[in-house]
This record gives structure tokens, sequence and C-alpha cells, in this order.
């Protein structure tokens, strides 16, 4: 018998699931070209489950279900209500440039962002590898057929092999780890797991060759190098509205399993995993940022601009055991949530502007075209403005802050390799700030290409204005997020 509480910790998910499939069923009656009933029926849905998530992470209450194969905590609830919030805005952005490039044919594109946030929902939830393993298949199968979706476009097609090809690889990696620790520990669940590896009897080579496999499924699903290779030509060619999709609320998720795999069920080998993260964000911080100076897409350049961001979130979660100490675990990893919950803020406005700007015919995703945005919208212009500062790190935006929560927790573990990697992180972020502030240099100081004035329907101009002033207000302001993120994370790693 499957008890009460089971189906309370997935309410949220039975939720989605049940709306997923009636609206695809509903669609079949949808003759408008612009999908508006199975539109406004998705957004509807999704505000249903923020809400009951929001409901779920203020309590602070933890629930195990169907035998500890599951969880709700603070930590997954706060993620997913953001990844829903995301997927929201995503929609409200993309559906317009969907349009107006066929993509809203038919209902695919409503239904399989919902079955894909479906995916994070249970990645996050996951307490066991294999539910884990399934959320994470559910998200990337439904990626693939959305980067797809233009089926007359050859650059979007071979966007989706690439991301297919890699996508398996990477599943595979990860999946051959996992089955190494389970191998090695007996256990699939992720508590189990911690208490088998804690207790010393295991072998450490079997286990590190194990996590190896993992670090690089992990580092794949990031985008962090040497595992980037598909980000820069899947942000290219994919559909711009399908780029945010990617971009977006699955960076959460990915830091979710990230802390459910590493922290909750290998932190007692923190000494190895942190060395490989190290390393991985080395080369994201040296590789992203070097790359994107010569990037003259725009959606290319933000697309190594992600992997640079991924390294920071890497130093973060690297910052928490210090000589085996774990005091300032909380205060590194709510660094790192905080970033890639900012991050996916500021990545949403940024292409929600790009998604602005084309129109029929033309995408508007070089440099180029940005030129004199200033003269033709300048609340436009000054939203772009404001994502790319906050990107580059400038004050008083909220990527400063960000950035600076993940310098302090460098700092304050004391040790000479932290602030070594410190130091690394804020001249790569200088050189950063070279090809974010060349893209505004564009806007306000280039003449324009065209005289045409920038239009918007009410539900993307409102929603993006929000977006842009949250960047602003959550800069001036963090402590509110900071704290619920700390908060999230001291409940969740105490039970």
């Amino acid at each position: 018998m499957i008890d009460k509480l089971s189906w309370i910790a997935v309410y949220p998910e039975l939720i989605l699931l049940g709306m997923a499939c009636a609206i695809a069923l509903l669609d079949l009656a949808v003759t408008q070209p612009r999908r508006t009933p199975t539109y406004l029926l998705t957004l509807l849905t999704l505000g249903v489950v923020a809400l009951f998530q929001a409901i779920y992470a203020t309590s602070g209450n933890t629930i195990y279900g169907f035998g500890n194969m599951v969880v709700s905590d603070p930590m997954g609830n706060w993620l997913k209500c953001f990844a829903t919030v995301a997927m929201m805005a995503t929609l409200v952005y993309g559906r317009p440039y969907s349009a107006d490039r066929g993509m809203l044919r038919g209902g695919e594109m409503f239904t399989l962002s919902l079955f894909s946030l479906l995916g994070m929902f249970v990645m996050i939830s996951g307490n066991n590898f294999l539910v884990i393993y399934l959320g994470l298949e559910l998200l990337t199968l439904s990626s693939y057929a959305l980067v797809a979706l233009r089926r007359d476009n050859a650059t979007a097609t071979e966007a989706a092999m690439k991301y297919f090809v890699l996508g398996a690889l990477a599943s595979g990696f990860l999946l051959y780890g996992l089955s190494m620790l389970y191998g090695a520990t007996g256990s699939l669940e992720i508590g189990a797991v911690f208490k088998a590896v804690n207790s010393g009897e295991i072998k450490h080579q079997v286990l590190v060759f194990g996590l190896v496999f993992i670090v690089a499924g992990l580092a794949f699903k990031l985008g962090v190098v040497p595992f980037h290779m598909w980000i820069p030509d899947v942000y290219q060619g994919a559909p711009t509205s399908v780029t945010l999709l990617i971009g977006g609320a699955p960076k959460l998720a990915a830091f979710a399993i990230s802390i459910r795999l590493l922290v909750e069920g290998l932190l007692p080998l923190a000494i190895d995993w942190q060395q490989m993260l190290a390393v991985l964000a080395i080369g994201s911080l040296f590789l992203g940022n070097f790359a994107a100076i010569m990037q003259t897409n725009l959606k290319r350049m933000l697309a190594f601009s992600t992997i640079s961001q991924m390294g920071f979130v890497l130093l973060g979660l690297l910052a928490g055991v210090v000589n085996g100490n774990v005091l300032s675990a909380h205060n590194a990893y709510s660094s790192a949530m905080f970033y890639v919950v900012t991050y996916v803020l500021t990545t949403l406005a940024s292409f929600g502007v790009i998604l602005l700007l084309a129109r029929e015919g033309f995408e508007s995703e070089e440099i180029s075209d940005f030129a004199g945005l200033n003269q033709r919208s300048p609340l436009y212009a000054g939203i772009m403005a404001v994502c790319l500062f906050s990107l580059a790190g400038i004050p008083p935006l909220v990527g400063f802050y960000a950035k600076l929560a993940v310098l302090q927790a460098l700092i304050a573990s004391g040790q000479a390799t932290y602030i070594a990697l410190a130091v690394f992180a804020v001249m790569m972020s200088l050189v950063g700030a070279f090809y974010y502030l060349r893209v505004v240099k564009v806007m306000y100081f280039d003449a324009p290409i065209t005289a045409t004035a920038v239009s918007a329907p009410l539900d993307v101009r409102v929603v993006l204005s929000i977006n842009g002033a949250l960047i602003l207000i959550l800069g001036i302001l963090p402590g509110g997020l900071m704290t619920l993120c700390a908060q999230a994370i001291i409940k969740t790693l105490s039970t």
C-alpha cells in the first residue's frame, strides 16, 4: 500500500501530468493558428502548479514518499517553483516567435514544454538513482523534439541531431557511473548510498571510478568545459524560443541533481569531486569568456557566456567542504543556488528581447541586428542593457551580488587554493565584461539599420518589464532571496 504522504509529496507533479495529457487532447479541437485556448490553459496550469510549490516550500516540511524514492523538501520545492515561473515566462516570450514560424500548427510546443517541466520536477524530487535518471530522460527527450520542431529548417534539424547524439553519450556516462555506485554500495537510494560510502568499508578506487562518470554526466547537463560542445551549436541552431527553454529552467534541475548526487549522496568523497569541479570551473571560465569575445552571433555569444556562468556555479559547489569540515557548506551551496536562480532570471529577459526583435523571416540574432536599438525602443534597449550589465557582474544589479556571494564563499574557506580561484574568477569576469559591453555599445552608439519601431503583445511587454525590474530590484535588495536560498539549503541538508 502506498501511504497518503507519498501522494502528498507528488501532488504538483500529478496535476502537471494530468493537465499535460488533457491539454494534448483538448488542443485537437483548437483551430486558431496562435493556439490561444491552449496557451491560456497552459499558463493557468503552470500558475496553479507554481502556487502549490510555493505553499509546499514555505511550509518548510520534508516528505519522503514511495519507499524513499522521491523527496519533497524546501530546496526542491523552491527550485520547482522557480522552474515553473521560468517556463511561464518562456512560453509568453516564445509564443509570437513560434507562431510566425509555423511552430504552433499543433499544440506540441505547449505539451512538450509541460512534459519537459515534469522531467525537471522528477529530477529535482528524485531520492533514488533510477528516479533521477527517468526525470533526466523525460526532460532530454522532450528537448530533442522541441529543437527539431521546425521540421522544414535544416539548421534546427542539425542542432537536434547534435544534441541527441551528445545527450545520449552524456546520459550513458551518468548511467554507467550510477551503476558503478550501485554495484559498490548495493543500493539505489541516495541516503543509503551516503551511509555505505561513509562507513569506509568500500574500496575507494571503485567509488572514485564511478564518481568520474557521474561528474562527467552532470558537467554535460550544466554545460561546462570539456562537455560544452553541444551548447553553442544547439543555442544557435535551435529556434530562439526553444533555445530559451533549454537555457533557462533546466539549469535549476541540473543544479538540483548535482546537490542530490554529490552533496546528499557522496559528501564523504567531497575531496575527490571538489578537485574535479575545480578543473571544470577553471576550464569553463577561461574558454567560455575568451571564446565569447570572438562571436558575432548573439545567441552563440550567450551560449559561451552560459559556459562561463556555470563555471561560477561550480565554484560555489566546490567551496562547501574544507579539510573535511562542513561548517561552510550551507554558505557555499546557498550562494551557488542563488547564482543559478538569478542567472536563469537574467537569461529569460535577455532572450526575451531577442525574441521580441525577431519578426517573420528575420531572426535578429546577430549582434549587428541590435544596432541603434535605443533609438527604436529605449525601454527594450534598457532591459537588454540591464541583463548584459548583470551578466557582467556590474553593481547594483543582481549578477554582481551573485558573483560576490560565490567569491565570498571561496574566500571564507581560508584556503590559498580557493582564494587563488576567486582571483582567477574575477580576472575572467573582467574579460567577460568586454563582450557584454560591446553589445551595449552597439545598441546605444551605432546607427540603426532600420527605423521600424519595436512592437510587442501586451503579455510580452508586461512580463518582460517585470523581468527586467526584478534584475534591478534583487540587485539592490538581494537579502530576501539570499535568505530564502540559505534556509532552503539548511533545511534540506539537515534532513
